[in-house]
């Protein structure tokens, strides 16, 4: 099974998903590792990515993650994914299941602002929110939560506890 974890910048996707993968035993891989060198340059500098940006990031996930699939290997992968057209191009679907961590802006923007070392910056976040587009065909996690009890919810509604 793969497991792709999505949500807005700050949501807890890498801090969830490596819980995850690592008390699963599977493997876990950060979706910013699949960006071109030119995407972390322009979010390091605020500037919002388009969808030709994105073309070749969402297209290393996908092979990445049907490599997963024919080598029979379970992986979670943490990505932004935020639109709808963005998790068709990964696959989501049998085989494929999908976590949205879901918070109230406030509370994201809050913890951003003491997040230190990442190349995206709080300022990116509203843009996040309004390319959001909610999925619903995943199953939808309340980031308020803390990440052990987080992942605990996830384990519980995949049937994997």
């Amino acid at each position: 099974m793969i497991i792709v974890v999505m949500g807005v910048e700050g949501s807890g996707k890498t801090t969830v998903g490596a819980l995850l993968a690592d008390q699963l035993g599977w493997e876990f891989a950060d979706g910013d590792s699949f960006h071109p060198a030119s995407n972390i340059e322009k979010i390091r500098h605020n500037i919002p990515l388009d969808d030709a940006d994105r073309a070749p990031w969402l297209k290393a996930m996908h092979n990445a993650i049907r490599q997963w699939r024919e080598q029979q290997r379970n992986a979670v992968l943490g990505c932004s994914v935020l639109k709808r057209s963005y998790r068709e191009q990964l696959g989501i679907g049998p085989g494929v299941r999908l976590v949205h961590l879901k918070g109230d802006p406030e509370l994201i923007a809050r913890r951003l602002q003491t997040r230190h070392g990442h190349f995206a910056k709080p300022e990116l976040l509203a843009s996040q929110f309004a390319a959001l587009e909610e999925p619903g065909n995943a199953i939808t996690v309340d980031v308020s939560r803390a990440p052990e009890e987080i992942v605990r919810e996830i384990r519980k509604q995949l049937g994997l506890t």
